[in-house]
């Protein structure tokens, strides 16, 4: 199976898992919530139904990223991911506005939790059905490194936290501590605004064409090192969309070498290149080794 064919594969089933496993989630905190009446419960089910807007989003604008390029969008479809990953942190900060306002109303009118002990339990199943999605999206992200995915790992992690920290605080308000509940739901969002933050910086990067990270970088350069007719390289630019990375770079070649020698290389140097970031487009230009301090100056 190719590298695309697999990265299809994995992200449109991490999708698929992440909204089904929302909608579980969502089903069993909303009978919860309402017989417990808990404020930092409460925050878990809204955080749950963000996330299953954002899960849904996700699953729509990554199917919408895998399409090929066409001659409207030549460059292919795969900003659709980063679109989604900055789509997602605003439904988390609107989850986590929510959160915080609940909390403060909590804390100026207090109210006992009703049946805490059903919220505990309902929060432990909560907390492993997570860490199994959390788990299989880590795997998804390690193949693929895509950042819809990756987005939708931190949330459903908050998520996960957040399911803890609920359970912390039913405990302490079974023992009397009348507060613990809204002041667990505050903090909870607002580590929920840090993941948000995370993830539309993330974006927002990918959106502006970051380079790809300094490893892969140098790795280009230990693989074009290895052709002994190749006197360097440079003007270096690398970005990603979705899936696909952009590699786009001079090679500097011997001012006699015959054209068709030279073609060669280049051909060589861009299949393994290729090869190495799959998938990948691949743009070399050849530059006589007399011309490149001219250039380097312009």
């Amino acid at each position: 199976m190719s590298n695309s064919h697999l990265y299809e594969k994995l992200v449109k089933r991490a999708t698929l898992s992440a909204v089904l496993i929302s909608i579980i989630l969502i089903i069993i905190k909303l009978l919860t919530c309402w017989l417990t009446g808990s404020i930092s419960l409460l925050a878990s089910l809204l955080d749950s139904s963000i996330d299953l807007l954002a899960s849904g989003l996700n699953f729509f604008l990554v199917r919408y990223a895998l399409k090929p390029a066409d001659d409207d969008h030549t460059f292919g479809h795969g900003k659709a991911e980063s679109l989604a990953a900055l789509a997602q942190s605003t439904f988390i900060i609107g989850s986590a506005t929510i959160v915080l306002l609940s909390s403060v109303k909590s804390v100026i009118s207090p109210s006992e939790i009703q049946v805490p002990l059903l919220g505990i339990i309902i929060s432990i199943i909560s907390t492993v059905i997570t860490a199994f999605l959390v788990l299989y999206q880590k795997y998804v992200i390690k193949l693929t490194r895509s950042k819809a995915i990756e987005a939708d790992m931190l949330h459903y992690s908050s998520d996960m936290l957040m399911n803890i920290a609920v359970i912390f605080a039913l405990a302490l308000s079974w023992y009397g501590v009348t507060y613990a509940d809204a002041f667990f739901a505050f903090f909870i969002a607002l580590y929920i605004c840090y993941n948000a933050y995370q993830i539309a910086y993330n974006a927002i990067q990918d959106l502006l064409d970051r380079a790809l990270p300094d490893s892969d970088n140098a790795k280009i350069a230990e693989i074009i090192a290895t052709y002994p007719d190749v006197r360097g390289f440079h003007d270096l630019k690398t970005r990603q969309a979705g899936p696909l990375k952009f590699i786009q770079l001079h090679l500097e070649l011997d001012d006699d070498m015959p054209l068709i020698q030279a073609h060669a290389i280049a051909d060589s140097v861009e299949k393994r290149l290729s090869e190495e970031f799959s998938p990948a487009t691949v743009i070399i230009h050849q530059d006589p080794i007399s011309v490149v301090p001219i250039e380097m100056m312009q």
